[in-house]
């Protein structure tokens, strides 16, 4: 897999050209077939290439996906970026009513998660990949404190479909950037765990707001 990310590199392969057929890969690294197909098999799932049959055929680099913005996070869309964008939009707004119910209903246990969380992205501030990761499964956790199931479910189905049609592109990341990022979760959590909704709706707001 490595091997076709550096040549589509090194040789500047563009969207639509030719990177090679199978037999020119096994032929070019000595590896087994049964590792090749996986290579393959990979590379399709992250949409770096695509497969065309027939003579002439083989491994092409693949479309270049759009990206759609959330804040600064960059999100590369395998799809439909107007539905992606759509999809965030609902789900920025459902946020303050996410923590007012959070905040009505957590218990010591939520408490205990939660912090956890904000640890977790702590310790990944120099992983922006992992960091938007946790940031995410924070989100989600403090959704599932809501007893409010279509709330919840709508919420949380918001998030799944965004990270089954997307990957977080990290290319505009800054240290400072994620460390403020860090502060605003922070802030939501603690106003959370205060049992105060109108605080948490405050904080849900500056979340929106902060970028």
């Amino acid at each position: 897999m490595v091997f076709v990310e550096d040549s589509i590199e090194k040789r500047a392969l563009r969207p639509g050209d030719h990177i090679g057929t199978r037999a020119d890969l096994r032929e070019q690294t000595g590896v087994a077939r049964a590792t090749i197909n996986e290579a393959i098999r990979l590379l399709q799932e992250r949409r770096r290439i695509v497969l065309r049959p027939g003579p002439g055929g083989g491994l092409f680099v693949a479309a270049n996906d759009p990206v759609v913005r959330l804040g600064r996070t960059l999100l590369t869309v395998h799809g439909e970026p107007l539905a992606v964008s759509g999809a965030i939009e609902v789900r920025e707004q459902l946020e303050p009513l996410v923590a007012a119910h959070a905040a009505q209903h957590r218990t010591a246990k939520d408490g205990r998660e939660l912090k956890s969380l904000i640890t977790a992205m702590k310790k990944h501030l120099d992983d922006a990949p992992r960091f938007v990761s946790l940031n995410w499964d924070l989100h989600v956790r403090i959704a599932a404190i809501s007893p409010n199931a279509v709330l919840r479910g709508t919420y949380v189905g918001l998030y799944e479909f965004v990270n089954q049609v997307s990957l977080v592109n990290p290319q505009s990341y800054e240290h400072d950037y994620l460390e403020q990022r860090l502060q605003v979760h922070s802030d939501l959590v603690a106003a959370i765990l205060t049992g105060d909704p109108a605080a948490a709706r405050q904080a849900a707001e500056a979340h929106r707001h902060s970028g």
